[in-house]
């Protein structure tokens, strides 16, 4: 049955309509609406604010909003629901996950530090995993702050890096740390090959390549720059170039258009014709959210001794990074 304000048979009904009746029913539900890079346009132009999943959680925390409307993936849902335990955390589209997230099932992590306990691991998770990994680690790291999280691990323990071994192996290389990588991947970033950027570069040979550290090895060695999507954003307002070579999740184009009207944005190529798009981030439309807000529902709740234990981590991450 369909909701009563929708009417997804209609040929008169416009997304600007929709997109008009979205931000009314947010005034009405005392809601703030966060969307991640990598959405679709539609969902980052009605959002009141765009970012990284991190960031757009305390965005939230500072807003005196009963109701959270995440625009994202499942674990960045529950993140946004750890920082902002007394907000109603509403997800469009509950199927929306992550293949990175999901390569690190929390009750594998456990087993994997129970069978290797003498290793007396000191745990850094990547934020993009689950509540219940996050509750299983010493500390959280985004890939903007990985760096210095790493550095900070103590001295006298065993790291393991969970769950992206290529952000992984990155930090490695920069930071000299030794570490144990769990062998999890960004299944787009890794669509990503050194042969697809080479020609790419070959079309364009004055433009600079950005990468996200999540991109294999061999594109990382071509790339002009490997940051995070924020840093992204910043690399690409600095650079004197008018064109530039974007090698992540192409939601991040639409954004960098807005921002920076005035230059050139090259999608990122991969070998097979992948569009570069993630299907998980593109399941969530202005319709799902609309119905989603309207319903209040699929809501992302957590056990609170679980978004407790997940919550600490963070707050560590907070502190290793002033």
């Amino acid at each position: 049955m369909v909701s009563a304000g929708i009417n997804f048979g209609s040929a008169r009904r416009t997304g600007v309509d929709l997109a008009e009746e979205l931000l009314e029913l947010k005034r009405e539900r005392n809601a703030v609406i966060l969307a991640h890079n990598y959405q679709v346009p539609e969902l980052q132009d009605v959002a009141d604010f765009v970012g990284d999943s991190l960031g757009l959680s305390y965005q939230a925390a500072k807003t005196d909003a009963d109701v959270i409307l995440f625009c994202g993936v499942h674990f960045m849902a529950e993140t946004a629901k750890i920082i902002n335990p007394t907000k109603r955390v509403i997800l469009p589209d509950l199927d929306a996950g992550c293949s990175l997230s999901e390569s690190c099932p929390p009750e594998k992590l456990a087993e994997f530090l129970r069978n290797h306990a003498d290793k007396n691991y000191y745990v850094i998770a990547y934020i993009n995993c689950s509540a219940g990994v996050k509750a299983l680690a010493d500390v959280i790291c985004t890939s903007g702050n990985a760096d210095k999280i790493v550095r900070a691990a103590p001295a006298d323990r065993n790291i393991l890096f969970v769950p992206d071994q290529n952000l992984g192996a990155w930090v490695m290389e920069r930071t000299g740390r030794k570490m144990d990588l769990w062998q999890g991947t960004c299944y787009v970033h890794v669509e990503f090959t050194a042969r697809s950027i080479g020609k790419i570069r070959e079309q364009y040979p004055d433009a600079p390549v950005v990468a996200h550290p999540e991109c294999t090895y061999a594109v990382r060695m071509l790339a002009d720059e490997v940051c995070s999507t924020e840093k992204m954003i910043t690399f690409c307002k600095e650079s004197p170039a008018r064109e530039i070579i974007v090698v992540t999740e192409a939601g991040l184009l639409h954004r960098l258009r807005k921002e920076i009207p005035g230059k050139t944005f090259i999608p990122g190529p991969t070998d097979n014709c992948f569009c570069g798009e993630c299907r998980f981030m593109k399941m969530n439309t202005l319709e799902k959210a609309y119905e989603a807000l309207l319903n209040t529902e699929p809501e992302i709740t957590l056990p609170e001794a679980v978004r407790k234990r997940a919550e600490v981590p963070i707050l560590r991450m907070l502190e290793l990074s002033k």
